[in-house]
């Protein structure tokens, strides 16, 4: 359809003698690179996200305020043309124009695109595996009212219990919640539709926690809100009353300018203060025995191992006897000139090479060894959700609570990271940077 727009805008401008020419435009290179512009500018602006589950009236919206944008900006990039005419009449003409064809071909398109769906969908060819987990009677409940909207595409293949069963299910039954991740896996599932009464709030907390590590979309129905107090996002689907625990995190011009942001303040930190880095390097080496930086495994995204640096601000081998354990106050295992370093979150500037390579970011929930995360996650199901994100240089948990101590402490920081991954912006992590650099300059890291 964009390929159609400037068919038709050209042939407006320049075939319709309506305009005058000094010379004839060029056709296919302008094609090619309006094109590509437009896929990256829809991508940019996450048109090209799944949107059965929203208005045909919403898409259109988004649409009408991305193509509206991309037109002024190509007006400026473009458009701006003194040899095709003097009259600005005759250019405000020449935008509109192509503004309104575009417009109106990438409306017709999507919703003649969208009814082939539904009609995909409704004859069974689209569908997506799902699977119930709860209760039987509320499970029942859900599966009648999923075969009573088959515009959902929803493709219930099992049913997982929370209780012992003592009658016949119309969907097989393929096990308890402790087999859950083992179904999800085997069955490929896509989409885990939650039914359990509002009272099971440690029920659904388990469920969230086992989904977690897994790629699927986690719903849950209305009743449930109450039990996550405001860290979802409602997302109700063709007015089928479903809640969408696990949505889109952050919106995809978002993560674009998230990353842009890592990789712009990773290299100014990183060039800029270089003669002082040296310098602290040098301070390490001639303080204490033993490399200037130091490595460890710490889980990312995903549950990926990688290998984080930092300066070294501990003596060499300071584990090798106690074994991974967290950093004490006036921890006897630092260094002098560690002290100084981790009271001031120097000794983590290395992680920025982590950033740069895309390991971390420079906001997130700390990463932490795989030691410890396989603890935390047999203590805290909900745990898992933390590695839906890249780990972060600083982040909520950091600048509100104090170094872990303890399982309490995990706990405790559980709660802010969890608030950090539902209410991602880009407002919020320059907030945390603000946070950050303020800690920074007054030393309140621990020692």
């Amino acid at each position: 359809m964009v390929n159609l727009g400037w068919t038709l805008y050209y042939f407006f401008r320049v075939r319709s003698e309506l305009f005058s020419n000094a010379i004839e435009p060029a056709f296919w290179a302008p094609m090619l690179a309006i094109s590509a512009f437009w896929l990256v500018l829809f991508s940019f602006f996450g048109l090209y996200r799944p949107w059965y589950a929203e208005s045909r009236f919403d898409e259109l919206v988004s649409l009408f305020k991305t193509v509206t944008t991309g037109v002024i900006l190509l007006f400026f990039l473009i458009f701006i043309d003194d040899s095709l005419t003097d009259d600005p009449s005759t250019s405000r003409l020449l935008i509109l124009a192509y503004w309104a064809i575009l417009l109106f071909l990438l409306g017709f398109g999507r919703l003649s695109y969208r009814t082939v769906l539904k009609r995909l969908t409704l004859g069974g060819v689209l569908k997506r595996s799902t699977v119930i987990v709860g209760s039987f009677q509320q499970s029942r409940e859900l599966y009648d009212q999923v075969l009573a909207h088959p515009l959902l595409g929803l493709d219930v293949v099992g049913y997982v219990s929370t209780e012992p069963i003592t009658q016949e299910t119309r969907v097989p039954h393929l096990g308890n919640t402790e087999d859950l991740e083992r179904v999800l896996r085997e069955q490929n599932i896509q989409e885990v539709l939650v039914a359990l009464p509002s009272s099971e709030h440690d029920a659904l907390l388990d469920i969230i926690g086992k989904c977690s590590g897994s790629n699927v979309k986690l719903k849950i129905r209305p009743d449930m809100y109450d039990i996550i107090s405001g860290q979802a996002r409602t997302n109700q689907i063709y007015g089928f009353p479903l809640i969408e625990i696990t949505p889109q995190l952050m919106q995809p011009w978002e993560r674009v300018v998230k990353r842009l942001m890592d990789i712009g303040v990773s290299l100014a930190v990183l060039a800029i203060g270089l003669p002082f880095w040296l310098l602290v390097a040098l301070a390490i080496r001639l303080t204490s025995k033993g490399p200037v930086f130091y490595t460890q495994e710490r889980v990312g995204k995903n549950g990926r191992v990688f290998r984080m640096v930092k300066f070294r601000s501990m003596y060499t081998d300071a584990e090798e006897k106690s074994g991974p354990r967290w950093a004490d106050k006036d921890d006897p295992r630092v260094t002098p000139i560690g002290r100084i370093l981790r009271r001031m979150h120097l000794d983590e500037v290395p992680q920025f090479i982590n950033i740069l390579e895309g390991s971390m970011s420079l906001i997130g929930p700390r990463p932490e060894r795989p030691f410890f995360v396989e603890q935390f996650i047999k203590e805290i199901p909900l745990y898992r959700r933390r590695l839906n994100v890249r780990p972060g240089l600083t982040g909520w948990a950091q600048v509100k609570h104090r170094y872990d101590a303890s399982m309490e402490d995990v706990r405790q920081k559980l709660r802010f990271d969890l608030y950090y991954i539902e209410n991602m912006s880009i407002r919020m992590d320059i907030k945390i940077l603000i946070h950050t650099f303020f800690r920074m300059i007054t030393a309140k890291g621990q020692a």
